[in-house]
């Protein structure tokens, strides 16, 4: 039998995985949508030849005796809102980030889920689904270039638009390092700095890019992250961690090698999307199956929290120039 899905919000991401949940992955439905655009969402609903209804609004979407799972995939002001909604009708629930768009906000759903006795809740931090990351952190775990003692790690955009402010490096782009080097070290920030190099003269004039920010674990690794949206040149990920008695990199994503009017060259990639699309295939598959399994597994609310209040520092850091402590609850028994 098909897990039946309702879909809040059929924006960019919202229709992709509506095509992912309806035409790639296995045993899944796509029965119900809602958006705030209405004819928006019937539109995706006839483009994509589904049976499913429209509702209203996200909590009739919920509340819909059909739908045995929800994905939130709405505008990330009204993520904690429907959160809490499918938590309190016992249905599980797939969140893009943000979880919310406060820590404040998270640990309210975080609480919820508590309650409630069993985890519903999955974050969608698509990294540690990539086949890079995962063997990147099988190299750390099997201890073969001993305790990480530093990563270098850079998240680089071709370009971002006019709406994009210095912040947002923050909130939008440096927030799927702060859960994946987490999971990658199995450790907790304890401080966190921002230093803002020479500005490029291809950023916005009211965005301060790029910019480098400084971690600190509890137990003393340092991570240093480059931001740079504005690189020109692609969209590169990277990542290397120095251990004791080696070092491990991130590898590259596979392209051709190409030999060509006097040049050995290799396609550097433009496309977020591009770059991590079979991870959110095999993501959304975990949670297809977990829940048909009856045990949601994944990122967990917990972890949506734990990135929202490094964020929180991080955004004091680039406002003060200071470092910054990141001051994180104990973590309940209840997310091991």
């Amino acid at each position: 039998m098909s897990l039946k899905l309702g879909v809040i919000g059929t924006g960019a991401i919202g229709q992709d995985h509506i095509r992912r949940c309806s035409q790639t992955l296995l045993s899944s439905q796509v029965v119900a949508v809602t958006d705030i655009n209405l004819q928006q969402a019937a539109k995706v609903v006839a483009d994509l030849k589904l049976t499913a209804e429209v509702y209203p609004d996200g909590h009739a979407l919920i509340k819909a005796p059909d739908v045995e799972a929800i994905l939130v995939t709405s505008w990330g002001p009204s993520h904690e809102e429907f959160v809490l909604a499918a938590i309190a009708a016992g249905k599980p629930v797939f969140c893009e980030k943000p979880l919310a768009v406060t820590a404040e906000g998270c640990r309210k759903i975080v609480d919820a889920e508590v309650a409630h006795g069993k985890r519903l809740v999955q974050v969608g931090f698509m990294r540690p689904y990539d086949e890079g990351y995962r063997a990147l952190k099988a190299v750390i775990d099997s201890g073969q270039i001993g305790e990480p003692l530093m990563l270098h790690c850079a998240h680089r955009n071709p370009s971002v638009g006019e709406n994009y402010k210095t912040d947002m490096a923050i909130t939008d782009t440096l927030i799927h390092e702060l859960d994946v080097l987490r999971w990658l070290l199995a450790d907790d920030y304890v401080s966190v700095q921002v230093v803002f190099p020479r500005k490029s003269s291809k950023a916005l004039a009211h965005l301060r890019d790029p910019q480098i920010v400084l971690l600190e674990t509890a137990r003393g690794t340092r991570i240093d992250v480059e931001v740079f949206v504005n690189c020109q040149y692609g969209y590169d990920i990277q990542c290397e961690v120095v251990g004791e008695t080696g070092i491990a990199k991130l590898p590259e994503p596979s392209q051709v090698q190409l030999r060509s009017g006097a040049k050995l060259s290799n396609a550097i990639l433009m496309d977020w999307k591009d770059r991590f699309i079979a991870a959110y295939d095999v993501e959304l598959q975990a949670f297809i199956d977990g829940v048909r399994a009856g045990q949601v597994g994944g990122p967990s609310a917990w972890d949506g929290f734990a990135a929202a209040v490094a964020a929180d520092a991080c955004i004091q850091a680039q406002q003060s120039g200071q470092i910054v402590k990141v001051e994180l609850p104990e973590r309940p028994r209840f997310y091991g």
